[in-house]
């Protein structure tokens, strides 16, 4: 019954978390000025269009409008820009296959490798190989993403030629965004995008299982005659999973956030391309759904990572 309070209040919470900024982007982006395109025939129809949608009213009249429009209809406007006339919802989620499949890949990517990483510097604690570890993840964490996409085009493009420069069109790989030469395509912002959830996975895991592994329960394991492999294994892997496990939950949960700046360098189709394109362009509607995007699945992350550690661990109950 606690748990369920405590879910609900966390989800009025979010919604209204969600609304504030919604309001504020909204307030931003409708008071910067809109130009309409040069073709006088075209400029003439959306003028016509805005009219009728009332983007010449008051902000405050404008954005009930907007609000309105979403409730009743799931209508969040329409892009003028970057596709004339297609609905804004619509566009979103033409975009969303190629960040989720980019983002997944190079979770899967760094998952294992940081996981294992963080182990080992565990067990080799204090020796060289866990200062090597260590600074190595300190590197890659420091670095922006954007750093590696370009390390990553000149190293493996121009000086190997083992990737493409960016990411195949539809038509060229086929048709499809499963063919292995889509794949082939993607290996760039795959790498680019898995050095720091790998810094970041191996450092926490370190952490975590260091401590684990200097636990009274521990001794008292090797007391009772368990070898190190065997208590680690047993007893400091399944307790150090704990905050570990709600961490990769929350890289899953925000894999369609994607990655703004690696997708516009490698000319991926995805989300934080258009999220880009919207601003550069001044395509009010296009911005907005996107803005709304980011956040729901920001504010989701938090919730499901909250409420994963109750069903991880039995003993820890959220809302008590």
């Amino acid at each position: 019954m606690k748990m369920a309070k405590y879910s609900l209040k966390r989800l009025i919470l979010m919604f209204f978390t969600l609304f504030v900024i919604v309001t504020i982007c909204f307030f931003l982006i409708r008071m910067l000025p809109r130009e309409l395109p040069t073709d006088k025939v075209q400029a003439q129809a959306i003028a016509a269009r805005w009219e009728a949608l009332g983007y010449n009213e008051p902000l405050l009249v404008q954005y009930g409008i907007y609000l309105k429009n979403i409730v009743t209809q799931w209508d969040f406007g329409t892009s003028w820009y970057i596709q004339t006339r297609q609905p804004a919802w619509e566009l979103l989620t033409s975009r969303l296959l190629p960040t989720v499949l980019v983002n997944l890949y190079s979770l899967v990517f760094a998952i294992p490798l940081g996981l294992a990483l963080g182990i080992y510097a565990a067990i080799k604690k204090n020796k060289w190989q866990d200062s090597l570890i260590s600074t190595m993840v300190m590197v890659f964490v420091s670095v922006p993403s954007y750093v590696y996409a370009f390390l990553v085009q000149y190293f493996l493009f121009f000086k190997l030629d083992l990737i493409p420069l960016q990411v195949y069109s539809l038509a060229d790989a086929g048709g499809s965004w499963f063919t292995a030469k889509m794949f082939h395509s993607m290996l760039g912002p795959v790498i680019a995008l898995s050095f720091g959830e790998i810094a970041s996975l191996c450092r926490f895991t370190r952490a975590e299982l260091t401590e684990t592994l200097t636990s009274d329960y521990m001794l008292l394991a090797r007391t009772k005659g368990l070898t190190r492999a065997q208590a680690t294994s047993r007893h400091a892997m399944k307790n150090a999973m704990v905050p570990i496990l709600p961490m990769i939950i929350s890289s899953f949960v925000g894999i369609l956030g994607g990655s703004m700046i690696i997708e516009q360098i490698f000319g991926v189709p995805g989300v934080g391309r258009l999220y880009i394109q919207s601003i550069n362009l001044l395509d009010y509607d296009v911005f907005m759904v996107d803005c709304v995007f980011y956040t729901f699945v920001s504010l989701l992350a938090g919730i499901v990572v909250d409420l994963s550690y109750g069903f991880i661990d039995p003993r820890i109950r959220m809302g008590e």
